[in-house]
């Protein structure tokens, strides 16, 4: 086998089909207590934007630290799961995540409150490449799509979990109270990958050996990252500003907004299954890539038409939304670790998430002030052309057969 081919499934004995599903399930959880974390202060900006008295785009940045900390660590983190594995690399991040979150959750001030929620996005993102790894190496290429797909609905759930908790603990307790729940979520996710996770197996590295480098070879990974960027944008207005959109343009209380929310997100997740099945059923990642992007294009901008008309029907098509802009996200990093192979693939995951995140911090403040200047319906259908011109660049022809 070559240090470029994808390590085998088959594990060390006693590590059965059931053990595998258990390990996803374990992966999919810690995924998801981190994007609680990460998302969650979102779900703060109706808080301090009414309780506070911060502007939209000030309340923006509490909303962007945590992905700020993300994007300055995800290569550092692909780096030492490529080293250390996937168990160390699990438990080291979710436990340094709670020490930041209990900092967050004791402090006080828009400085500090900044400071440790970027620290705890800073620890969460190790879950990114090592989860993912964690499903690649113990599923075969036939049934990956669907596994990764799985593992994929982590980040809709944790959003709507921090929907229906954060949002409503906020406004009646505060945000310190609220912070305690991303705290919490990832100390129990700790606990369960101390007592199920395995790092999975991958091909003995040859003495004097170099894994080559899948980025000098051609432009296929690159090509993703940058796909993976322009979707990420309407996927990151629509979670950061539905609630707001929802309790300000429309007169929802915050509890019911919240609600329709994490209605919205589990259907994304449910999105991201359906979407990494038919990848396995195609025997491709991009082609389905390529129809995501264009129909989220396309219900976008129905959007913000909706909303420009004060239709009841936006609501129906921003929960749509939802579904279609996370779709994308399980293919693309399926595909990502595919070609990169398993001694690339944590530096490569770690990429393709710092290019996203690296876009994604950037929507909440830009968008509020867009929100603030121009409405939410132009937002949304802005945000339309993002993958109207990511499908042009979806890199079908360059993808190989999965093997």
């Amino acid at each position: 086998m070559s240090l470029r081919q994808q390590a085998a499934p088959a594990g060390p004995a006693g590590i059965g089909t059931g053990r595998r599903w258990t390990m996803l399930a374990t992966s999919t959880g810690a995924q998801a207590a981190a994007a609680v974390m990460v998302h969650g202060p979102a779900f703060l900006i109706p808080t301090l934007h009414r309780q506070q008295g911060m502007g939209l785009a000030e309340a923006g940045v509490v909303a962007a630290a945590p992905l700020i900390g993300v994007m300055l660590t995800l290569v550092a983190w692909g780096w030492v799961t490529d080293r250390r594995g996937e168990r160390f690399v699990l438990l080291t991040g979710l436990g340094s995540t709670v020490v930041a979150g209990v900092a967050s959750a004791l402090t006080g001030g828009l400085a500090p409150l900044v400071v440790t929620l970027l620290l705890a996005g800073a620890a969460a993102a190790s879950t990114n490449a090592a989860s993912g790894r964690v499903v690649v190496g113990w599923f075969p290429p036939e049934r990956r799509g669907l596994a990764m797909g799985i593992r994929q609905m982590a980040q809709p759930v944790g959003v709507g979990v921090a929907a229906i908790s954060i949002a409503v603990v906020a406004e009646a307790h505060g945000v310190q109270a609220a912070l305690w729940v991303p705290t919490v979520a990832c100390a129990l996710a700790a606990l369960l990958v101390a007592a199920t996770v395995v790092d999975p197996p991958r091909p003995a590295r040859r003495e004097g050996a170099v894994a080559a480098n899948p980025y000098r070879v051609d432009s296929y990974l690159t090509r993703i990252h940058g796909v993976s960027v322009l979707l990420v944008v309407p996927q990151f207005l629509v979670w950061t500003f539905a609630l707001v959109w929802l309790v300000q343009d429309r007169g929802w209380s915050t509890a019911a907004a919240g609600v329709v929310v994490a209605v919205a997100q589990v259907a994304g997740a449910l999105g991201r299954i359906a979407a990494g099945h038919l990848s396995d059923v195609v025997g491709a990642r991009m082609r389905p890539l390529r129809w995501v992007a264009l129909v989220a294009s396309a219900v976008l901008a129905l959007l913000g038409l909706a909303a420009a008309l004060d239709l009841a029907v936006a609501v129906v098509l921003m929960i749509v939304a939802t579904l279609v802009t996370v779709a994308d996200n399980g293919l693309a990093f399926t595909a990502v670790a595919e070609r990169a192979g398993p001694f690339w693939s944590g530096r490569a995951l770690g990429a393709q998430n710092t290019a996203q995140y690296l876009a994604a911090s950037a929507v909440p403040p830009v968008a509020g002030l867009a929100i603030a200047h121009l409405g939410y319906a132009a937002a949304f259908a802005l945000a339309a052309l993002f993958p109207l011109v990511a499908a042009p660049l979806v890199p079908v022809r360059g993808e190989r057969p999965l093997s």
